[in-house]
């Protein structure tokens, strides 16, 4: 059988992790997988046929090491997504790429650091006295904070203080996170595979599901899933995954809020078919090699 390491990270605490659905998929295809964490060094990175960045959801505490590990990985075997989707990917950045293309994306405000003064300003670029700051570079909804201009000047001074420094990014918040939800649509292989819908808790506005977020599988509309395959179609080639996360402005257009091409949760549990799709995708991809074949992969 062909080997497969899918990277984790070291501890799963709180996390849902479902990497384990596409195992007994993947066996049925001549695969057998492993599960690392991407930190660890005893075992040999070219033991393996593939290798399948997965739940390596604390790489963002230590970028540095992550993407060193990642180079390590890719001289020695098949690496998936590519390693320079993974550098386009990692600064939410290239939302202005996606906007360039004709993506349809959240606004978003990039200032050179974070100053109470400038909130008016943002507001009134935005449009929105209520607004969304969150790092540049980060996951999983970690120092995502919502503030208003008005807001007392302690509130505004505790994160000027937390964003010192580091990179970060404003946008408006848009209501419907709270009313509808947040849609993540997967794509595998290039092609469309399932969509979820996440409603944050009711004391949150972020939707990840280790904050109480409920979940739950939908048909996206007709309108979602183009405004989703827009954003994918902008990754040449496409990669191996993909989740679209959207959500609806007050004008009804679906906004891509993050293109998540590195370790996105894939939610293969709430889909029945998912599983085999993601199995049919990782084998043909590198059975085809066309990581090792003539080219550079790009976000072009």
């Amino acid at each position: 059988m062909k080997q497969c390491a899918f990277l984790s990270l070291d501890e799963r605490g709180d996390f849902v992790i479902d990497d384990d659905c596409a195992v007994a998929p993947l066996a049925e295809l001549g695969w057998r997988v492993e599960t690392l964490s991407w930190r660890q060094t005893a075992v040999p990175w070219t033991r393996f046929d593939a290798v399948v960045i997965r739940s390596t959801w604390d790489y963002w505490n230590d970028v540095p090491a992550f993407l060193e590990t990642l180079h390590r990985i890719d001289r020695e075997a098949p690496l998936a997504n590519p390693l320079d989707l993974v550098h386009w990917n990692l600064a939410k950045s290239y939302l202005r790429d996606l906007e360039g293309r004709g993506v349809a994306v959240v606004p978003t405000f990039w200032p050179d650091a974070f100053t109470p003064h400038a909130a008016h300003h943002w507001a009134r670029e935005l449009g929105s006295l209520d607004l969304v700051v969150k790092p540049v570079v980060g996951a999983n909804g970690e120092d995502a904070y919502r503030f208003t201009p008005g807001d007392g000047s302690e509130r505004l001074r505790f994160l000027q203080e937390r964003f010192r420094g580091r990179d970060c990014m404003v946008q408006p918040f848009l209501s419907a996170v709270l009313s509808e939800g947040e849609y993540s649509l997967f794509f595998l292989g290039g092609e469309y595979s399932h969509a979820i819908r996440k409603v944050p808790a009711a004391d949150e506005f972020r939707s990840q599901e280790e904050r109480g977020a409920d979940i739950s599988s939908v048909q996206p509309a007709a309108d979602l899933l183009d405004s989703a395959r827009r954003a994918v179609d902008a990754v040449r080639p496409a990669p191996l995954y993909a989740r679209v996360d959207l959500v609806r402005d007050g004008a009804g257009v679906f906004r891509v809020m993050e293109l998540e091409l590195i370790e996105p949760s894939l939610y293969l549990r709430t889909d029945p078919c998912a599983p085999r799709r993601f199995a049919r995708a990782v084998d043909h991809w590198f059975r085809q090699g066309r990581l090792r074949e003539g080219g550079s992969i790009s976000a072009a």
